[in-house]
């Protein structure tokens, strides 16, 4: 079931680079960065695959990408302020966040997010959806379009690449990638189980 959902979601980013050349490889990027886990270990070393052919140029392929991030960033980063800001604030009691924990996200945006930004944009699983949480945090919009641009380059220039170097075996990088992403997804659900375990016995507690 999983590799027949793996192959229709690498079936749609061929077709959506190949008709519609640079624009595609921004517009499945800018999917990817909002929220959307359309995986980008997948996207831009096919894209660098290309480049291998001669279709496309390996930093036309790569600005493409960042680009595409940034676009999709802005509108889950959108969807955080406007949104997740106010349906957090008035019914995060109810899935143990607290405006509290409203604040701490705040200060740490404001202290650590360009760095928080910057690395997520490097790691398989959290590039996608780190957005989000720092739409919802308030982060200054300005650094998190500078620093999301700078993480991203770096990221779709390295997979492009390999993509360009692995040729007719592009797609093998996705196979070695999701052994990352299944750490970084065991080490995510460990956070959330020890952030509602805390939650939980500080509500003993108070009782």
């Amino acid at each position: 079931m999983l590799e027949a959902i793996i192959n229709v979601v690498t079936q749609f980013i061929i077709n959506g680079i190949s008709s519609l050349g640079y624009l595609g490889v921004g517009a499945m990027m800018a999917i990817e960065s909002a929220c959307i886990p359309l995986p980008s270990e997948i996207i831009m070393p096919f894209a660098g695959f290309l480049v291998a052919t001669g279709k496309f140029s390996l930093w036309g392929v790569a600005l493409a990408g960042a680009l595409g991030c940034v676009i999709g960033s802005v509108i889950a980063y959108a969807v955080g302020i406007w949104g997740g800001r106010k349906f957090i604030e008035k019914y995060g009691k109810y899935i143990l966040i607290s405006h509290h924990d409203l604040d701490i996200a705040d200060n740490f945006f404001n202290k650590y997010g360009s760095l928080a930004i910057f690395f997520s944009r490097l790691l398989p699983v959290v590039r996608t959806f780190i957005s989000l949480p720092a739409g919802i945090a308030k982060m200054n919009f300005n650094k998190f379009i500078i620093y999301t641009f700078l993480g991203s380059l770096p990221w779709c220039l390295g997979l492009a690449y390999l993509g360009k170097k692995l040729g007719d075996h592009w797609d093998a990088l996705g196979v070695y990638f999701h052994k990352f992403d299944f750490v970084i997804v065991i080490i995510i659900l460990l956070c959330g189980v020890w952030y509602v375990w805390r939650h939980v016995k500080s509500l003993k507690l108070k009782v």
